[in-house]
């Protein structure tokens, strides 16, 4: 009697073992070896977008596939999260995603609540202009100017407090009405890293009537968020970012998303994330 009520016993374990592996499979940012969860934004085209047929597309979501292929995972593993700026850490933090790859630039802030791989992009501050226009040329020909940017926005901040105080800032709540702004010549540029402004003078509708002033204001390094302390992760990402390199993985990437914007990128980054 004892032997079989010890072997119920054993046997309740393993079930509730299972099943406890088939709920935590697949939730907490790809715990089982068949699924894998990333983060990236959903509404930016050119890095992140989920277009209106479901699909995912842009340079970030083709970095974030790549790696998750060297990680032992094909894209029909992948189940892409939203990740806006402001709950980027939170998400990693709480294993929702198995990392981050959102236009998430590094700096020190940040890396006191998440751990980097890359970078694997090195974007900077620019302007967005109307292609006939050649009245903006540098940072204080906005003093006279129509400037527009998104809500909160550093990249205003930093043109109205270092490089041009007298420009007529505009915020509006998103990229696509500052965009819709610059057509109609409500405003005279927009300003955000010139990745984002490539992605959008890239799409369709928008190739030929913008064009990025080339100027380069500010240093961001996009880099993909995990979890602190994931050494073993880190390192894996970063082996796939050199391979995604150096097999021309990378150059067909950028030229395939930011292209049609002729958007002047620097050559791919050094991986400096490593501790």
């Amino acid at each position: 009697m004892k032997f079989r009520k010890a072997s119920a016993a054993a046997a309740a374990a393993v079930a509730l073992a299972v099943t406890a592996t088939a709920c935590g499979g697949s939730d907490s940012g790809g715990g089982d070896d068949k699924k894998i969860t990333i983060g990236i934004k959903f509404d930016q085209p050119g890095l992140g977008l989920k277009t209106p047929d479901g699909k995912y597309e842009g340079f970030d979501v083709d970095v974030a596939t790549y790696v998750a292929k060297e990680l032992g995972y094909d894209a029909k593993d992948i189940t892409w999260k939203q990740s806006p700026s402001a709950e980027r850490e939170n998400l990693i933090k709480n294993g929702d995603v198995k990392f981050v790859v959102a236009s998430y630039s590094i700096n020190d802030k940040r890396k006191k609540e998440v751990d980097f791989a890359g970078p694997y992009l090195l974007a900077h501050q620019d302007l967005l202009v109307r292609a006939d226009d050649s009245s903006i040329t540098k940072a204080e020909d906005l003093n006279t100017k129509k400037l527009c940017s998104v809500t909160g926005s550093t990249s205003a901040q930093n043109v109205k407090d270092k490089l041009a105080p007298k420009a007529d800032l505009l915020e509006q709540g998103g990229y696509s009405e500052c965009l819709t702004g610059l057509e109609n010549k409500a405003v005279d540029a927009l300003t955000t890293d010139d990745s984002i402004l490539a992605g959008y003078a890239a799409q369709k509708e928008h190739q030929g009537k913008f064009k990025l002033v080339g100027l380069k204001m500010s240093d961001e390094k996009y880099g993909i968020g995990l979890k602190k302390g994931d050494k073993d992760l880190q390192a894996k990402i970063n082996k796939a970012l050199e391979k995604m390199v150096s097999d021309g993985t990378w150059d067909q990437l950028v030229q395939k998303n930011f292209g049609p914007a002729n958007y002047k990128n620097e050559p791919a980054p050094k991986i400096e994330e490593t501790s």
